[in-house]
């Protein structure tokens, strides 16, 4: 794996002398170019200069700015290269935070952080093993090409992490997104949902997911080489509003998903199984008889009368 930032951490008078390198690598599915639907000809951008109306080279090409009277600020590589940021060779420690207290809406892209060649381990390991055993991590500041930005230092197995962060300013504020009015959910709709949750989770594998787009994209394109026809899904109608009975598409969700899981029968009502307690003639208790009204009325007559 090849470096793209050599330099070192420092927090207080530790110095760490680490290299980063990308830990992701998007990908876009098969490479696509632009082309001219008529005749399938390729589509070239070429980059003009407006004063002299000619073609120029990569290497001839640098940033401008322009500002609001028309004036134009033309920077050179050198311009950009001699910034004068402390930040650029150096990730420096700021502050220990919890995890917690960072938005992952914040979170940008992550970069391992290794050791730099030929430099000693020790620095390394102790800032590694004392961000693991305080469960902090380190919020640091760090110049990555031309742009300076905030960063955080976690540890993922053995290695640290260095992930950049959106300055407050680059987050936009949600206002207006919100659902407005009272909601009127209830908590038998609360209880269902969780048990969708719970039950879509169940041997759920994150890594056993793929890109379904990429993989339909590529059965077209070798379909369009062979000279196949293309099936081509039909949408489905869109129709008007619709009361949604919340409770009721709930409980069929849940009952899908677990078939799904290959459950059936009691176990899909998500309910434990109600058994009716029966009565038969053996299991009941004989009631307790009762002396005739008539012979008891005789037996106080006749006990009137001796008397």
């Amino acid at each position: 794996m090849r470096s793209m930032w050599k330099g070192s951490i420092t927090f207080g008078l530790v110095s760490v002398p680490v290299a980063l390198y990308k830990a992701t690598d998007e990908h876009a599915g098969p490479a696509l170019h632009q082309v001219h639907e008529k005749d399938g000809g390729r589509i070239k951008l070429r980059r003009f200069c407006e004063i002299e109306d000619t073609e120029v080279p990569f290497e001839e090409i640098t940033r401008g700015y322009e500002s609001e009277d028309g004036r134009e600020a033309v920077l050179t590589k050198d311009d950009l290269a001699d910034l004068p940021l402390p930040s650029k060779k150096i990730i420096d420690v700021l502050a220990f935070m919890d995890a917690a207290d960072i938005d992952p809406l914040r979170l940008s892209s992550p970069y391992y952080v290794g050791v730099a060649a030929k430099a000693p381990a020790k620095p390394y390991v102790l800032l590694r093993d004392a961000l693991t055993e305080s469960g902090k991590i380190a919020i640091t500041k760090v110049t990555l090409s031309t742009r300076e930005s905030l960063a955080v230092l976690r540890v993922v197995g053995e290695l640290i992490v260095l992930q950049t962060l959106l300055w407050p300013d680059e987050i936009r504020e949600p206002e207006g997104l919100a659902p407005k009015g009272e909601s009127d959910v209830r908590p038998q709709e609360i209880k269902m949902a969780q048990s969708l949750m719970d039950t879509l989770s169940e041997d759920f594998d994150l890594d056993s997911l793929h890109d379904e787009y990429s993989q339909a994209l590529q059965q077209v394109i070798e379909a369009k080489l062979g000279g196949a026809p293309i099936a081509h899904e039909q949408p489905a109608p869109s129709g008007g509003a619709q009361v949604l009975d919340l409770m009721g598409a709930l409980k069929s969700s849940v009952e899908a998903a677990r078939r799904g899981h290959g459950k059936t029968g009691d176990q899909e009502s998500g309910e434990p199984k109600k058994t009716t307690a029966r009565k038969t003639a053996a299991t009941k208790k004989p009631a307790a008889k009762k002396a005739p009204a008539k012979k008891t009325a005789a037996k106080k007559t006749s006990a009137r009368k001796a008397s």
